[in-house]
């Protein structure tokens, strides 16, 4: 399964939001909860403990 197409999927484990895919800085945003996820070796770290806020 593509990056693209788990996004279809994917929300955030916080608050069940929309999530925003920026590939150019390997990370994956929720703006409801202004947390960034990262992206580690192509797979996405959607742990709240191991989110950044931004």
């Amino acid at each position: 399964m593509s990056l693209d197409e788990l996004m279809e999927i994917l929300a955030c484990p916080k608050c069940k939001g929309d999530l925003e895919l920026k590939k150019e800085q390997d990370a994956i945003f929720c703006h409801n909860c202004r947390l960034k996820y990262s992206i580690i070796d192509g797979i996405p770290d959607m742990l709240i403990e191991d989110a950044h806020r931004f």
